[in-house]
C-alpha cells in the first residue's frame, strides 16, 4: 500500500491539472485526497512488532512495510519505501490535511466572502484578470482548479519524504515541495504582499537545501550506502565526522522547521499565503523538518547530534522566549500565528535536543499536536479575514456577539495552542519541559526558560482572544455571520484530533516506541 499512497495524490494532481476547466475537477481533487487517507490509514494493518536487530550484516524486523525498486544504483538511488510509528502518524497528518484544504478550496465558502475584495485587488496589481477567479472560466469568486492540483503536489512529495528510505530518494522529494508551495504563495496569496514572501521563502528554502544536500553527501560516501534504515542500524556515520553531518544536515532541517535565528522567511509566507497555503506550511511543511532532524540527522549522526546538543538546546530555548516576546507586540492575526510557531517548534527541538526517551517522544507528539492545532488557527484566522477584510488586532473586537459558535472554536484553538491541560498542545509542552529538568545541571536554566514561554504563549494567546472575541462590536465584526456547515465540516476533524490526542495520548506515544529512532 505504500506505493499507492504516494501515487494517488501525484495523479490526482495530474487529472485535476488536466482538467482544470471543468466544473467538476475540484471534486476529482477531493476524491482523490479522501482516497490517499484511506490508503494511508490502514497502513498499520499487518504491521510488524518493530523490533529491529541486524543478522549477518542483512536488517530484519522494523518497518511495518517496506517496497524498494532499483533506479540508479551507481548513484545510491533507489526508490525504496517504508513506514513505522514515527513516519506513520506525520502521513496521516498530511493526508488529514490535504483533504481539508482541497475540500475548502471546493466549497469555496472563504472565496465567496472575499472574491470581491481579492478581484479588485488584483487588478490593481496586474492590470488584468482577478487571479481569485478560476483559472479557466474567469468567475470571480469560483475556487481554482489549479491550486486543488498544486495542493496534491505538494501532498505527494511530503507524503514521499515520510516515506522515503533512501536518502537522495529523500533529497529529491524534499526538494520537490518547494515548487508547488512557491506557486500556491506566490499565485493564490495576498495580492501586495506574495511576490517578496514567496521569493524569500524559496531562497531561504534552496540555501538550506544546498547545505543539507552537502550533509547528505558526505554520510553517503562514509557509509558507502543511501540506505537510511541500514545506516541507523549500524550506528551512523564515522564518529570522526558526525558532527560535521550533523551540523551540516541540521542547519538544512532548521531552516525548514524553522528554528530561530533562521526564521524569518515563515512570518512573511504565512501573512501572505492564502489560507490553504497557511494550513499547509504549519501542518506540513514544518514538520518535514523536524522529522528531517530527529530521524535522519539525529538518525545518521547520533554522535554529533549529542555533540551539538547544547548549542541546538540554547537556540530552541532563545526561539521559545524570543518567539513569545514578540508575539505580544504583533498587531495582525495571522502574523501572530505565524510567529507562534516558531516558539513551538522551539519546544519541539529542545525536547530531542534532550537527547532522553522522554524527550524524543516529547518532540513527536509536540511535532503532530502542533500539526492539529495551528491548522485550526489558520483556517479560523482566514475565515475571520475573508468576512471582515482586516487581520488587524486593533480593528476587531465583539466576536462572541457577533458570531458566538465562531468564537468558541477561536477560544478553542488558543487554550489548545497554550497548552491547556486536556487538549493536544499540552503533553508535548509539559515533557519537553520535563525532558529538560531531567538532564540537570545547566538545562535547569532551558527548561525554565521553556516554562517562561509557556507563560508568554498564554499570555499572547489571551490578549488575542481578549481583542478579538471580548469587548463591543466594531463595525468589521458586526453583522459578519456565524461558521457555515461547510467552515465545521472542515474544521471538525482538526477539533476532534486535538481532542482525542489531549485526552487519550497514550496510543500515539506507543506507536513512537515502533520507529526507528
Amino acid at each position: 500500500m505504500l506505493v499507492p499512497a504516494v501515487a494517488v495524490p501525484f495523479f490526482g494532481a495530474v487529472l485535476v491539472w488536466a482538467w482544470r476547466d471543468r466544473a467538476f475537477a475540484h471534486w476529482i481533487g477531493v476524491g482523490a485526497a479522501a482516497l490517499a487517507l484511506a490508503v494511508v490509514a490502514v497502513l498499520p494493518v499487518g504491521r510488524g512488532n518493530g523490533d529491529w536487530v541486524s543478522i549477518g550484516g542483512s536488517l530484519s524486523g522494523g518497518w511495518w512495510h517496506e517496497i524498494e525498486f532499483a533506479w540508479a544504483p551507481s548513484l545510491y538511488l533507489d526508490f525504496s519505501l517504508a513506514v513505522d510509528g514515527v513516519s506513520w502518524p506525520l502521513a496521516i497528518l498530511t493526508a488529514l490535511l490535504g483533504l481539508l484544504c482541497c475540500l475548502h478550496n471546493a466549497l469555496g465558502a472563504e472565496r465567496r466572502t472575499s472574491g470581491a475584495l481579492q478581484d479588485r485587488l488584483a487588478r490593481v496589481e496586474t492590470g488584468g484578470p482577478s487571479l481569485a477567479a478560476d483559472d479557466a472560466s474567469g468567475v470571480p469568486g469560483r475556487p481554482a482548479a489549479t491550486l486543488t492540483s498544486l495542493l496534491l503536489a505538494v501532498q505527494f512529495a511530503s507524503t514521499l519524504v515520510f516515506f522515503a528510505d533512501n536518502l537522495i530518494l529523500f533529497f529529491i522529494a524534499f526538494e520537490s515541495v518547494l515548487l508547488p508551495m512557491w506557486a500556491i504563495i506566490r499565485r493564490y496569496g495576498d495580492p501586495v504582499a506574495r511576490r517578496r514572501a514567496a521569493a524569500k521563502f524559496a531562497l531561504f528554502t534552496v540555501g538550506g537545501s544546498l547545505i543539507m544536500a552537502t550533509g547528505l553527501f558526505v554520510a553517503v560516501a562514509d557509509a558507502g550506502t543511501a540506505d537510511l534504515g541500514a545506516i541507523i542500524v549500524a550506528g551512523g556515520v564515522d564518529p570522526s565526522i558526525s558532527l560535521l553531518v550533523f551540523t551540516l544536515l541540521a542547519i538544512g532541517f532548521a531552516v525548514k522547521a524553522p528554528l530561530w535565528p533562521l526564521h524569518s522567511w515563515l512570518p512573511d509566507a504565512h501573512t501572505a499565503a492564502p489560507t490553504v497555503g497557511s494550513v499547509l506550511l504549519a501542518g506540513v511543511l514544518l514538520k518535514l523538518g523536524t522529522y528531517g532532524l530527529i530521524r535522519v540527522a539525529g538518525g545518521i549522526a547520533p554522535q554529533g547530534a549529542a555533540d551539538a546538543a547544547p548549542v541546538l538546546a540554547v537556540l530552541a530555548a532563545l526561539g521559545i522566549l524570543v518567539a513569545g516576546l514578540v508575539c505580544l507586540s504583533l498587531p495582525e492575526l495571522k502574523r501572530l500565528i505565524a510567529y507562534s510557531s516558531v516558539g513551538h517548534m522551539g519546544f519541539v527541538v529542545l525536547a530531542f535536543a534532550a537527547g532522553t526517551e522522554a524527550g524524543v517522544r516529547a518532540a513527536l507528539f509536540g511535532n503532530l499536536a502542533h500539526g492539529l492545532i495551528t491548522p485550526l488557527l489558520f483556517f479560523l484566522a482566514g475565515a475571520l479575514k475573508a468576512r471582515t477584510h482586516t487581520g488587524l488586532l486593533g480593528s476587531l473586537g465583539g466576536l462572541r456577539l457577533a458570531a458566538p459558535a465562531f468564537a468558541g472554536l477561536l477560544g478553542f484553538a488558543a487554550f489548545a495552542s497554550l497548552g491547556l491541560p486536556g487538549l493536544a498542545g499540552f503533553w508535548g509542552e509539559a515533557f519537553t519541559v520535563y525532558a529538560a529538568a531531567e538532564r540537570g545541571g545547566a538545562w535547569l536554566a532551558l527548561a525554565a526558560a521553556a516554562a517562561f514561554g509557556a507563560f508568554l504563549a498564554a499570555a499572547y494567546l489571551l490578549r488575542m482572544l481578549r481583542r478579538v472575541s471580548h469587548g463591543p462590536l466594531v463595525p468589521a465584526t458586526s453583522g459578519i455571520g456565524d461558521a457555515s456547515t461547510a467552515e465545521l465540516v472542515v474544521w471538525s476533524p482538526l477539533v476532534a484530533g486535538t481532542l482525542l490526542l489531549g485526552l487519550i495520548p497514550g496510543p500515539l506515544l506507543d506507536l513512537f516506541s515502533e520507529g526507528l529512532l
